[in-house]
């Protein structure tokens, strides 16, 4: 995403005053421009493909189409864009499952406005945002005997490593790519390489391994 110029967000609340409120945080910023707002997630799936956003935030609960099946909708689709999750939800099903649909965050609408601003701005230049109060629930729930499972002996190739250490980094595909110079293409193979090797089923397993297991070479 091009930070230079403004990041356009699309807000999808089913509450009026909490979109309200969101839209005056984020106008406040600099860098941030709300595009449009929909207090449903077919009306946000819709509205994107009009205001075509840079980044959207999905609450969880919300009548009809939830966020969570907003969320898969809306990764389904060719719109490449950031997808925050930002609800009063703090528990560890809805948290592992956004983390599984794609999401990019996970924030909860009582944090201090400042550290939503400093959070979406991290979740644009590619990195993944977790509320501080939520890594010890992702922690513990990954936590998983079938982690032990994990080859720790495997010996991964260089390039594998250094997407692993990305991985446990936050990072997503397209900023590896970039990162490393490579394409998301090849991005995409050495993940499935490594995930193969180390007998794990999906990057969030990978980057909690790494933090569990010493690099091999």
């Amino acid at each position: 995403m091009d930070m230079s110029d403004s990041i356009k967000v699309l807000l999808i609340d089913d509450h009026a005053l909490f979109r309200k409120g969101v839209r005056q945080i984020i106008s406040d910023q600099a860098d941030f421009e709300v595009v449009g707002e929909a207090s449903s997630g077919q009306e946000g799936l819709d509205l994107a493909q009009e205001v075509l956003p840079d980044m959207v935030l999905i609450d969880l609960n919300m009548k009809g189409m939830n966020g969570l099946e907003t969320l898969r909708r809306f990764k389904e689709s060719p719109l490449k864009a950031r997808y925050i999750v930002l609800t009063v939800s703090d528990a560890e099903d809805d948290l592992l499952e956004a983390l599984r649909a794609g999401a990019d965050g996970y924030l909860l609408k009582d944090m201090e406005p400042e550290d939503l601003c400093a959070n979406l701005k991290k979740a644009a230049s590619g990195i993944t945002v977790l509320q501080d109060s939520l890594t010890e629930i992702l922690k513990n729930a990954l936590l998983d005997p079938t982690l032990k499972k994990a080859n720790s002996d495997v010996a991964l190739t260089e390039r594998e490593q250094e997407i692993l250490d990305c991985l446990a980094n936050g990072m997503n595909n397209k900023t590896i790519a970039r990162y490393l110079g490579i394409s998301d293409t090849t991005v995409k193979v050495h993940i499935k390489n490594l995930l193969r090797k180390l007998n794990l089923t999906s990057r969030l397993e990978a980057a909690v391994w790494k933090h569990q297991n010493k690099p091999q070479h």
